[in-house]
């Protein structure tokens, strides 16, 4: 027998009906849960960031001091071949090149294994239901982990080539603050776009080559202001570059010197614009990153 109608014609049974569940799985709120969620699982991603070190360096016999080995064997070679090429004096030129590698490696890498940070975590994702931030989190820790392997390696020059350093040196806490919430954004917005688009971590790779080399690491900006003047074209060119900013804010105050602010400035706005745009992403995608992976 068929249901009344009511007066429309429609059945009558509709009105006990629940109204249908609509997800709030792509909302702002459901982003900064994850990343809330994610950051209090830190016995997690603590444990896992700590055991990817061990993992690399396996049975090896220097363990994680490789990290350290490699770096110093790096950043002194390039001092010695840069600093009479460039006819810089040592004493000055060498701690400026061990940390432009030790803070252009944690950039380098915050954004190269960032672009995987997802696909490489497959199986994590789809068999334990926890935040995408822990996997993210866990990328920042080990950078994290490595930048404290390699300053000792700054620490050292530092007694063979005392540099004078005074209280500017604590700007290195708020710096260090700035590279990390930096480092969570990169990872948020190009691992879950790479996850989409493969290509991505690929451009990077390239990009982030590029950008080496334009970038004052194994040169020095000041000399090129005093070759060329500072209003000259490629004087411009190294100020548009947000990586020469990046690398003032947190190299300037262990050489002791003195920083001006419009750096700090750049950088935080670049915070700020990265973290608007990883929400957006996260807001529009995360929940799809299962699914792409």
């Amino acid at each position: 027998m068929s249901a009344a109608l009511d007066d429309t014609g429609h059945g009558g049974s509709d009105a006990t009906t629940p109204p249908p569940v609509v997800s709030d799985s792509r909302t702002l709120g459901r982003a900064l849960k994850d990343l809330h969620d994610g950051f209090f699982h830190s016995e997690l991603w603590l444990h896992l960031g700590w055991q990817d070190i061990k993992q690399r360096y396996r049975r090896s016999l220097l363990g994680p001091l490789w990290i350290t080995v490699a770096t110093a064997v790096t950043a002194i070679a390039m001092g010695l071949l840069y600093s009479q090429l460039f006819h810089m004096d040592l004493k000055t030129f060498l701690p400026y090149v061990t940390l432009g590698f030790i803070f252009w490696n944690f950039i380098q890498t915050s954004i190269l294994e960032g672009a995987v940070v997802f696909s490489a975590n497959e199986g994590l994702i789809k068999q334990i239901p926890a935040p995408l931030s822990v996997h993210v989190y866990r990328l920042v820790w080990r950078q994290l982990i490595i930048w404290l392997h390699n300053i000792v390696i700054y620490l050292v020059i530092l007694i063979i080539f005392p540099q004078p350093i005074g209280w500017s040196v604590l700007l290195i806490f708020p710096a260090m603050v700035l590279l990390v919430l930096n480092s969570v954004w990169v990872s948020f917005v190009f691992g879950i776009l790479s996850t989409r688009f493969r290509d991505i971590g690929q451009l990077l790779t390239t990009m982030v080559q590029l950008v080496f080399f334009m970038t004052p690491i194994i040169w020095s900006a000041e000399s090129l202001k005093h070759s060329e003047g500072s209003n000259s074209e490629r004087v411009k060119l190294v100020e548009i570059n947000p990586m020469f900013h990046y690398l003032e804010i947190t190299r300037g105050p262990l050489l002791g010197e003195h920083v001006a602010f419009y750096h700090w400035g750049i950088v935080i706005g670049c915070t700020v614009v990265g973290w608007l745009m990883m929400l957006a992403v996260m807001t529009k995608f995360r929940a799809r990153v299962p699914y792409w992976v």
